[in-house]
């Protein structure tokens, strides 16, 4: 094992005293191209191209000798400090910060940044990074090759957002960009780069300055507090397949989450598709009706969250949207039920009013591929000042759970 292992992030700017000490003692030193052509890495220490941090890891756990590793802006802040101190290397580290990628992309574009998502962008999961920057209105992507910019733009079809671009920060070839994500995917991008998605209304505390907690708050507590508010929450009367009782339980079986995509198809007076982007979750509401979509928009801004309001009906329009994690269907029977399931979300809620009607969604579900969960929901509003039955509902609650592949 190596005697002393050291990790020195780089941004561009000299090396610091300690930076320096540690390299000057070093016999193995390992970094990107860029960070071995370094003057201050040793002639004489056996240099490791920094392709793999796993095979880094192990070759300098093998080592007798100390070992600097070089990492560009803060290795602790999606670095590889988490990967060396992993449990199977047996690796103490020392740290060596240098300012971030993220802190320089904001500092050049002279915002500030504690009321942002930060996420990190894969080729192999590049949707999750993109619904974030749908449902949040700022959002900080760490780009990786095969998910930079440009792919980032096309996936956002139809939802505007401005990009700042910010390419080999700390370097002579630093470039900042900015431009409307309709013009991003015209242009070639060089890796790595740091990408800001801003777009949208900031709510509650972001908006007035008077934030306490870093990031994006999820569930936005300076709005009302919890879920499955009552009618008047929304404006008024709601759709019988949106009480407030229905609703808590669809919203409860589909679990949505930050880097979701939750479609809400029939979404009426949008009270369900609000919560759920209260959750953190991008949303797309469908409806066929225009002054429903008008209302999810409004309910959205109301309530300062993301929300795509989509007129179209169902199940033709849903051919045009990305591929959503979870599905709530207000309206539109088997025949929604079956085109949903054929895009294989993780969970689909349905509801019913009548039991050859739950039958028939039932069967949908099960001949898409999943397992089916119905239960019969009986609520009763009362009026406490005189203890009478105000208003009852009986409706049968379907909820689907994708059955993986063999």
């Amino acid at each position: 094992m190596a005697d002393r292992v050291t990790v020195i992030g780089w941004d561009g700017s000299p090396p610091t005293a300690a930076a320096r000490s540690a390299l000057a003692a070093a016999t193995l030193v390992a970094g990107a191209a860029h960070h071995l052509a370094l003057p201050e890495v040793p002639p004489t220490a056996e240099r490791i191209r920094l392709g793999s941090v796993t095979l880094a890891a192990r070759r300098i756990a093998q080592h007798r000798g100390t070992a600097v590793v070089l990492a560009d802006g803060d290795p602790g802040f999606f670095g590889v400090v988490r990967t060396l101190r992993a449990p199977e290397y047996g690796l103490e580290v020392e740290v060596v910060p240098a300012v971030s990628s993220v802190a320089a992309a904001f500092a050049r574009a002279g915002m500030p940044w504690d009321d942002a998502q930060v996420v990190v962008a894969h080729s192999r999961d590049l949707r999750r990074a993109v619904n974030v920057c749908r449902a949040h209105p700022k959002v900080a992507v760490l780009t990786s090759p095969g998910a930079g910019p440009a792919e980032l733009a096309l996936l956002l079809d139809g939802v505007h957002r401005t990009f700042v671009i910010c390419e080999d920060l700390g370097t002579a070839r630093e470039r900042v960009t900015v431009l409307t994500s309709d013009k991003v995917a015209d242009h070639v991008w060089r890796d790595p780069n740091v990408v800001i998605v801003v777009g949208g209304s900031p709510s509650g505390a972001a908006a007035q300055g008077t934030g306490w907690i870093a990031g994006q708050e999820v569930g936005h507590p300076t709005g009302p507090r919890g879920w499955g508010l009552p009618d008047r929450a929304y404006g008024g009367a709601l759709g019988e397949g949106e009480s407030v009782q229905l609703r808590t339980a669809q919203l409860a079986r589909l679990g949505p989450r930050v880097g979701d995509l939750v479609w809400d198809i029939g979404s009426g007076g949008g009270a369900a598709a609000v919560e759920a982007a209260r959750f953190g979750a991008a949303v797309i509401a469908v409806d066929a009706d225009p002054d429903a979509c008008a209302r999810a928009a409004a309910l959205a801004r109301r309530y300062g969250v993301q929300l795509q309001a989509v007129q179209g009906r169902a199940p033709q329009i849903l051919e045009e949207l990305p591929e959503p994690d979870v599905v709530r269907i207000g309206a539109g029977g088997a025949a929604v039920v079956t085109a949903c399931a054929a895009r294989r979300p993780e969970r689909i809620v349905t509801h019913a009013a009548t039991r050859d009607q739950a039958e028939a969604l039932g069967r949908a579900l099960a001949d898409g591929g999943y397992e089916v969960e119905c239960a019969l929901l009986q609520s009763v509003e009362l009026d406490t000042s005189v203890w009478v039955e105000r208003e009852r509902s009986v409706v049968f609650l379907l909820s689907g759970y994708r059955v993986p592949h063999p």
